[in-house]
């Protein structure tokens, strides 16, 4: 491609700015793999990349969008060729490398995942980051012995990228969950995705100021953190875990030492961004196959928009707005 399109952020002053720019590759990272771009997604971070308080991005102009999948075009890793389908997640994708919000990107080889047999290049951006730390959460959970039958596994933030591709995962692998929100109108969204049972943030959490709650869960994968994290470790059955991945609620909270040792519980934290190569394939591979739910992945979709559409999903997932998984398609 001679030439290309891309978003940039920009900023002046206190300010930040979006604007869709033509360029060439000579303002792309010279890196191995040159990718022709199909879908991004809208995800936390590239909300709070487009704000000048994010604390996301540190040089500008830059090209947000922390995921992405395409086709080869140009390889000088002798892993890859021209024609392959891949995509990359994590690492400096859309933080500090230009990202997937672009019809072209250049990334370092070892970021590179080929596409799994089964997935489409839109459907893995259904999945996206988002899906792929859900994925992650129950992986680990399993590890920790919360298996189906164990009992209800309770979902934070369930209409969110992370929470909604949790609650469809889970409920696909036989497990009981509760999906936690703080729209009332979702319910039958999230019941669509296989909830049993569908719980306002307050009744998610309970009594947060009791360090120990009656026993609810068999586990709990929290994407949003604050103060309901405490109030779900109190209420973790006996030898349970909480796999936590995000702060959208906030970044501490306050809790007690009692769910800990006296019922055992784990607290596992989920990184998705710097997570080994190896793992990331299983888990790819895994969401491929037998953890494909079984009405597929589109039912997760809220909207596809184009690079010119992109600000105002980038600004409400931030405000805590969306449902789902928006896909921006080059």
């Amino acid at each position: 491609m001679k030439s290309f399109r891309a978003l940039f952020v920009d900023k002046e002053g206190d300010r930040c700015f979006t604007q869709v720019r033509t360029i060439t590759e000579k303002m792309l990272p010279q890196d191995e793999v040159t990718i022709r771009v199909a879908y991004s997604g809208v995800n936390y971070k590239d909300g709070l990349a487009v704000r000048p308080d994010g604390k996301i991005v540190s040089r500008y102009p830059f090209i947000p969008g922390i995921d992405l999948s395409g086709t080869v075009v140009r390889s000088r890793d002798e892993r890859f060729r021209e024609g392959d389908r891949v995509l990359v997640t994590g690492y400096g994708l859309g933080v500090s490398h230009e990202g997937g919000y672009s019809e072209l990107a250049c990334v370092p080889g070892d970021w590179v995942v080929p596409l799994p047999e089964g997935l489409s290049l839109r459907e893995a951006m259904i999945v996206g980051t988002a899906g792929f730390t859900a994925a992650l959460s129950i992986e680990r959970l399993q590890a920790h012995g919360v298996l189906p039958g164990s009992g209800p596994v309770a979902v934070a933030g369930a209409t969110g990228g992370v929470g909604s591709m949790a609650v469809a995962l889970l409920a696909s692998l036989g497990y009981e969950v509760a999906a936690g929100s703080g729209k009332p109108a979702a319910a039958a969204y999230l019941r669509e995705l296989g909830a049993a049972s569908v719980l306002s943030r307050e009744e998610l959490a309970g009594d947060a100021q009791r360090p120990l709650q009656k026993e609810r869960w068999a586990g709990a994968v929290d994407p949003v953190g604050g103060a309901g994290l405490a109030g779900m470790l109190g209420a973790v059955r006996y030898g349970g875990a909480v796999a936590v991945s995000g702060m959208a609620g906030g970044a501490s909270f306050a809790a007690s030492v009692f769910p800990f040792i006296l019922r055992g519980v784990s607290l596992i934290g989920i990184d998705s961004v710097q997570c080994p190569h190896d793992m990331r394939v299983r888990i790819w591979e895994r969401l491929s196959r037998e953890w494909r739910p079984a009405g597929g992945y589109e039912k997760l979709v809220a909207a596809e928009v184009g690079l010119d559409r992109v600000e105002e999903p980038l600004a409400a997932i931030l405000r805590g707005e969306l449902q789902g998984r928006v896909l921006v398609k080059m």
